[in-house]
């Protein structure tokens, strides 16, 4: 690549940047925030390795990845991606106990409708079987 087009990382670290550089398509001259979140927590030579240990398919979900916890962690020194963890497993689990309530409120209303049904086939019977007796 020419000086004009560097990546983020090769601008930052005030490098000239090769044809192959492996980080320029994950990390584009035109977001430099991107490649400076990452670089702050995980550190070139970190991304670089990483990188190069993935096969080329995996590396930009890889490089997302990356990103978003670096975003996570500059947002949030201490907890960083585990705060949001934390709290979409506290929601899961409150919506699987409202869930368990929701199915014990079906099988209870059914219970109740099938009560009420074998009540009704018995009255019937039994006024059937009185309107038959008086005809007799």
């Amino acid at each position: 690549m020419s000086n004009s087009t560097r990546c983020a990382v090769c601008k930052l670290l005030r490098r000239r940047c090769p044809e192959d550089c492996i980080l320029s398509p994950y990390f584009p001259s035109n977001n430099p925030q991107r490649f400076s979140s990452v670089h702050k927590i995980f550190g070139a030579g970190n991304i670089t390795r990483m990188l190069k240990s993935l096969p080329v398919d995996q590396r930009a979900i890889a490089a997302d990845c990356m990103s978003y916890e670096a975003e996570r962690r500059v947002e949030d020194p201490v907890y960083g991606c585990g705060k949001i963890i934390y709290r979409l497993q506290k929601k899961k689990n409150e919506i699987e106990l409202e869930l368990a309530k929701a199915r014990s409120e079906i099988v209870f209303h059914s219970a109740v409708d099938t009560q009420q049904q074998q009540q009704q086939q018995v009255l019937w019977s039994i006024t059937n079987a009185t309107q038959q007796s008086d005809q007799v």
